[in-house]
C-alpha cells in the first residue's frame, strides 16, 4: 500500500518546516509563549469539535483515571512547546531541533526507570552514542556562539524531557480511547495551559505584525495538523519503529531549510554532533522494536525426529 508511505513523506516534509515557521515568527517580535499559544489554541479548535461530535458517547464513559491522564499529557504538551520555542531565542535552529528530537531516548529511559522494563545493549549502545554527539554539540554551540546557546540546547533537551512524558501516557491511553477524543483531549488542554501561562507572564497576544500571525496560522494548520495527524494516521498501517525513524527526518530537514532560509550554516562539528545523535536514537528504535518483537514472538518449535 502506497498511500501510508505518502503519507509519512508529506509530515516529514510538512514538520521539517515547524523550526522555520517559528523562527520567522520570532523575527516578527512575537514571543515563544505567544507562538506556542497561538499553535495549541488554532490546533485546538479544528480537532475538539470533530473529538466531541464523534466521542460523544465515549466522552461520557471516560473512566476518571483516563481523564487524569489526558489531563496531564495536555499539561506535557504544553510544556514541550513552550521550552522547545523558548530555545530558539538562544541556540540554533539545527541544535535546537537535534537536542528536542531526542525523546525515544527519554522514553526509553522512564521505560526502565518507570515502567521497570529490561534495557537492552542496543538502547545502552545508542544512549551513549547520542550523548556523546550531545556534548559535541554542546561543546560547539559554547565555543562558537557563547555560553547563552547551551541555555537553548538546555531548554530544547526540557521540551524532549516533556514530550516524553507525553507520548509515554499517550502509549497507554491510545489502548482504551479512540484517536480523536485522545487528540481533541491533549490539544484542548495544551492551549488552555499555554492561554493560562500567557496570562501569568502577561504575555502580549495583540500587536504584532500581520506576517507574525501569518507563521503562527501556518505552524498550527501545517506541522501540527497536517504533520502529527498523518503521522498517526499512518501508524494504523506501518510500524510504530518506522515512524520513529521518519521523525528523525525532522532535524535534517530543518536544518538543511534554515541554511538558504535563515542564513544559519551549522559548523563541521555541530553536523558531526548532530549525526550521532540521531545515529544514537536510530540505533536505540531499532533495539527496542527487536526487544519488543522478540518478547510477543514465540521460538520456533522443534520438531522432533522421526
Amino acid at each position: 500500500m502506497v498511500r501510508p508511505y505518502a503519507a509519512l513523506g508529506v509530515s516529514m516534509a510538512v514538520v521539517s518546516f515547524a523550526a522555520i515557521l517559528i523562527s520567522l515568527a520570532r523575527d516578527q517580535g512575537m514571543p515563544a509563549l505567544a507562538i506556542a499559544a497561538f499553535r495549541m489554541s488554532l490546533a485546538a479548535l479544528v480537532v475538539a469539535p470533530i473529538a466531541i461530535a464523534r466521542c460523544g458517547r465515549e466522552v461520557r464513559t471516560l473512566a476518571p483515571a483516563d481523564l487524569l491522564r489526558g489531563v496531564c499529557a495536555g499539561i506535557l504538551l504544553a510544556l514541550h512547546f513552550a521550552f522547545w520555542i523558548s530555545s530558539f531565542d538562544y541556540t540554533s535552529v539545527m541544535s535546537s531541533v537535534v537536542f528536542v528530537s531526542t525523546n525515544p531516548l527519554f522514553v526509553g529511559l522512564a521505560s526502565v526507570l518507570l515502567l521497570k522494563e529490561r534495557v537492552g545493549r542496543g538502547t545502552v549502545i545508542g544512549i551513549i552514542v547520542a550523548v556523546t554527539g550531545g556534548a559535541i554539540v554542546g561543546f560547539a554551540d559554547v565555543s562558537q556562539a557563547g555560553p547563552e546557546s547551551l541555555r537553548g540546547d538546555i531548554l530544547a533537551l526540557l521540551g524532549a524531557v516533556c514530550a516524553s512524558g507525553y507520548l509515554l501516557l499517550g502509549r497507554s491511553l491510545r489502548k482504551r480511547i479512540s484517536l480523536s477524543l485522545y487528540v481533541g483531549m491533549a490539544y484542548t488542554i495544551a492551549a488552555v495551559v499555554l492561554l493560562g501561562l500567557v496570562a501569568v507572564t502577561r504575555t502580549p497576544l495583540a500587536g504584532y505584525p500581520v506576517w507574525g500571525y501569518a507563521w503562527a496560522v501556518l505552524l498550527a494548520l501545517g506541522p501540527q495538523l497536517l504533520g502529527h495527524t498523518s503521522y498517526n494516521w499512518a501508524l494504523k498501517y506501518v510500524s510504530a519503529t518506522l515512524v520513529t525513524i521518519t521523525l528523525l527526518a525532522e532535524p535534517i530537514g530543518a536544518t538543511l531549510l534554515a541554511i538558504p532560509i535563515l542564513g544559519q550554516v551549522p559548523s563541521a562539528l555541530r553536523i558531526g554532533g548532530g549525526a550521532l545523535i540521531l545515529a544514537g536514537i536510530f540505533v536505540a528504535a531499532r533495539a527496542e522494536a527487536r526487544q519488543r518483537y522478540s518478547a510477543i514472538t514465540p521460538p520456533p518449535t522443534r520438531m522432533s525426529p522421526s
